[in-house]
């Protein structure tokens, strides 16, 4: 086999030809066989002890090599597996097999790299600097690393130079988690999170349910959608911007508390908080209302800290904020008063758009009343919350599928959770009147009609569902992306997410990416 190597690095066309070398001597670099793992680095460090040792004279861990030091006939290396670190010391003599010591000499000396996976199997000990490590007996090759990692500086375990390049990565993630594995503990917290929140719901008696990706009907959210066609049906679909519509059906049948980890996309701009495919978690409880949804909203995050990082309080940044029950509540209107000193809750749709001319918001003919709140409180007031807040009772206009207010005309119950200057909830009392419903539909083809391209479509399905009478309910959509930023003290959903959306790369056919081999 020839192989081109035009487009490659130095560095990655020895690594080739150390590949094919070892191959030349009839190992095999990437074998199919099960290999017998019986320990981890974690819990050989952790458990061994001189009263525990004899539990470690036989011990099988695998990893990658992530640095040699050679002393001639014998090296000490460290190899990194999904638990972290442990050093391992490899002998000539051990290695040998008779007087064949090509296994040392020639494969382990010259023909491994850094990042390579080997297997080993041996006994654990007490080095003379009192570094719990394995003395290795056996070594097999697992996976010939064929490019080089990106080099970083260690010291006591600390990190000194870690790859910062965002372009690296998020693009590159697989590489970023093996230089810089303290990243695992996001992504571990990540999934603590999830588990929190899915234990507390399942203890109080909700139903974890799927609903549809591909819908006829992109509804349940303000977002443009991503469009697609289904071959078969000749029949244009939309990745969901919501499951709320779905999960509502599921009221109506007759489950009184339904949730789901939704996938959810939307067409629109990447900045810190917003990727084009992210996670909700939306909830529909029958019977209950949006009050009631705060208090259920405030224990749940709660236990969610306290199960993430044993603490009510976090970190973010320079803030520390307290997720310790109960939040602060304030009306949309007077949180607009309460940071611009201006009440607009008299004003109608001219005297709201003069209002934000004068205060120099951007806005366009298309936004109606809701828009133009929603803009003002966006601009001028979201960011000043940095604790916990609950910000209630919206315009009618901006919340088409909630119920009118029970006391104040005009508005509708409808709070939205505000942490770090940043939207984590949205939450109604659920609007279950069909005949309004649909009035509601059709005010938002009006404003589609206007050029709003965020306006819901009409969902004549759901309708029909509301039809058959659905309960007094309420519901919420958590930002779990915006959850684990907040938790893990991260400036970015990016950070947040294992691979998060990226233009996308261009690769020519003879690229480096791309070695052909030919015959």
């Amino acid at each position: 086999m020839q192989m081109q190597t035009q487009h490659l690095s130095e560095q990655e066309i020895i690594r080739r030809e150390k590949l094919a070398e070892i191959q030349r001597l009839g190992i095999d670099p990437y074998p199919a066989a099960l290999y017998p793992i019986s320990t981890y680095s974690s819990v050989l460090k952790n458990s061994y002890t001189d009263d525990t040792k004899d539990e470690f004279i036989d011990v099988c861990i695998a990893g990658r090599i992530m640095s040699v030091r050679d002393m001639g006939k014998a090296s000490f290396a460290v190899l990194q597996d999904s638990y972290g670190r442990i050093q391992i010391y490899v002998r000539k003599d051990d290695l040998a097999n008779g007087d064949d010591t090509s296994l040392y000499d020639i494969v382990w000396k010259k023909l491994l790299d850094i990042g390579d996976f080997i297997g080993v199997k041996g006994f654990g000990f007490r080095t003379k600097t009192g570094e719990i490590s394995v003395h290795v007996k056996e070594l097999t090759i697992l996976a010939k690393s064929l490019r080089p990692l990106p080099i970083v500086k260690e010291a006591e375990g600390v990190t000194y130079d870690a790859v910062t390049d965002p372009e690296f990565k998020y693009r590159q993630r697989y590489a970023d988690l093996v230089i810089n594995p303290s990243l695992k503990e996001t992504f571990v917290k990540r999934t603590k999170i999830i588990n929190s929140i899915r234990e507390f719901l399942n203890e109080h008696g909700a139903l974890e349910v799927d609903t549809p990706v591909l819908q006829s009907i992109p509804g349940g959210a303000a977002a443009r959608p991503f469009v697609t066609h289904h071959n078969a049906l000749d029949t244009p679909f939309y990745l969901r911007i919501a499951n709320e519509l779905y999960l509502k059906r599921l009221i109506v049948g007759g489950f009184d508390w339904v949730y789901e980890f939704s996938r959810n996309f939307r067409n629109e701009g990447m900045d810190r908080t917003h990727n084009p495919e992210f996670t909700i978690l939306e909830f529909y409880v029958a019977y209950k209302d949006y009050l009631w949804m705060m208090n259920v909203t405030e224990r749940l995050l709660e236990k969610a800290a306290i199960d993430v990082n044993g603490t009510a309080e976090t970190v973010v940044g320079e803030n520390t904020i307290s997720f310790k029950a109960p939040f602060k509540r304030i009306s949309i209107y007077d949180a607009i008063k309460e940071n611009t000193g201006v009440d607009v809750s008299g004003m109608d749709e001219d005297a709201l758009r003069e209002t934000c001319k004068q205060m120099r918001l951007e806005i366009d003919p298309s936004m109606g009343h809701g828009k133009l709140i929603d803009e003002l409180f966006g601009e001028k007031c979201e960011q000043h919350y940095i604790q916990p807040t609950f910000i209630t009772d919206y315009p009618i206009e901006m919340s088409p599928l909630t119920k009118k207010h029970r006391s104040k005309p005009g508005l509708v119950e409808r709070f939205e959770l505000i942490i770090n200057g940043k939207e984590i909830a949205n939450a109604y009392s659920e609007l279950n009147d069909p005949i309004d419903q649909r009035e509601r539909f059709e005010e938002q083809i009006k404003l589609m009609e206007r050029g709003d391209e965020e306006a819901m479509f009409i969902d004549y399905d759901f309708l029909r569902a509301l039809e058959y009478g659905m309960p007094p309910t309420s519901g919420i959509g958590f930002g779990i992306d915006r959850i684990c930023m907040l938790l893990t003290n991260q400036p970015s959903i990016q950070d947040v997410l294992l691979f998060p959306q990226m233009r996308p790369e261009k690769f020519e056919n003879n690229s480096e990416e791309k070695t052909i081999y030919e015959s």
